[in-house]
């Protein structure tokens, strides 16, 4: 199956011949989201050997919440959302969709915001992105975006990131259309962007198994993706859990011997307050087990690039 998104009222007229029953895809709810996030990342801090850098990164989200509301966007997204149902593209597609330089403003707020935070290295990172021109900005974008990790420095990435990813996930908020599930591949991306998740949720639902959610890392947007299949793949056969708690975890690691990959799934049944990018962040021992056991991620947290 793959996710299309298109245009409301042409869904509508065709809602009554579908037999739907499961969202294939959730808009992101801005409302409170960094805030939570950065409370989560503060909470998880206090008993973590990563506790400096999950405060670093709470730092980082509790900025997004501030600058969200300082900045508003406002778009009609509607002549895209119709083209990128005509061509079968996501409407937000970080390859194609041009940007516009609202982006760049909510870098310099995000950094106005930080700075008086941040010190040592953090705070020269800054001043340097502070410094930087309008086409410099853009190439460390266009680098970002084409996985091109090597031309831009590591410690840039997060911050730089963090002004796209408001950028899109208001843009994903303004989205005026529905999603529908269709035969398909590449499940693995985003059905908005076509960024790759940070981390699979399992949200709780009536159902007992729970429903599976892969959250984008750039629009925040979150897409329905079955159980008991790789999320890389789509490959149902050689499917493994890992966790360092036992069945209890809250946090595990289901991984593909197809592929070769893994994801880290976290169960809001076990915990109702994890949080993708949060909990993904706080539990890298997972995935140094998961190396060791000869897997690579197949995702991508937003405070974990890597290096040059």
């Amino acid at each position: 199956m793959t996710i299309r998104i298109i245009p409301q009222d042409p869904l509508e007229k065709s809602e009554t011949k579908m037999a739907e029953t499961i969202p294939p895809l959730l808009f992101p709810r801005l409302k409170n989201l960094y805030a939570r996030r950065a409370a989560r990342l503060r909470q998880l801090a206090e008993k973590n050997p990563l506790g400096d850098y999950l405060r670093f990164a709470a730092v980082i989200a509790s900025a997004q919440e501030i600058v969200l509301y300082d900045h508003p966007l406002r778009l009609d997204l509607q002549a895209r959302l119709a083209e990128a149902a005509r061509i079968g593209k996501p409407p937000l597609d970080i390859h194609t969709l041009p940007r516009d330089a609202h982006w760049q403003r909510l870098l310099h707020s995000l950094i106005a915001e930080m700075k008086p935070e941040m010190s040592g290295q953090a705070l020269a990172v800054l001043e340097n992105l502070e410094k930087a021109s309008a086409p410099e900005l853009e190439a460390m974008a266009n680098a970002l975006f084409a996985n091109d990790f090597s031309q831009i420095a590591s410690d840039k990435s997060p911050f730089v990131w963090a002004a796209l990813s408001l950028y899109w996930a208001q843009m994903a908020a303004l989205i005026p259309g529905r999603a529908r599930a269709e035969y398909g591949e590449q499940r693995q991306f985003c059905p908005v962007c076509g960024s790759v998740p940070v981390s699979g949720v399992v949200h709780m639902d009536q159902q007992e198994d729970g429903l599976r959610y892969l959250h984008c890392n750039l629009c925040e947007s979150e897409w329905h993706v079955a159980r008991a299949r790789c999320s890389n793949c789509e490959q149902t056969q050689d499917l493994h859990a890992w966790s360092l708690e036992g069945n209890l975890a809250s946090i595990k690691a289901e991984s593909c011997g197809d592929c070769g990959t893994y994801m880290k799934l976290l169960y809001q049944v076990k915990d109702p307050a994890v949080e993708a990018v949060a909990d993904d962040l706080a539990s890298l021992v997972l995935d140094a087990r998961m190396e060791q056991e000869g897997f690579s991620r197949s995702s991508l947290n937003p405070f974990l690039f890597p290096g040059e």
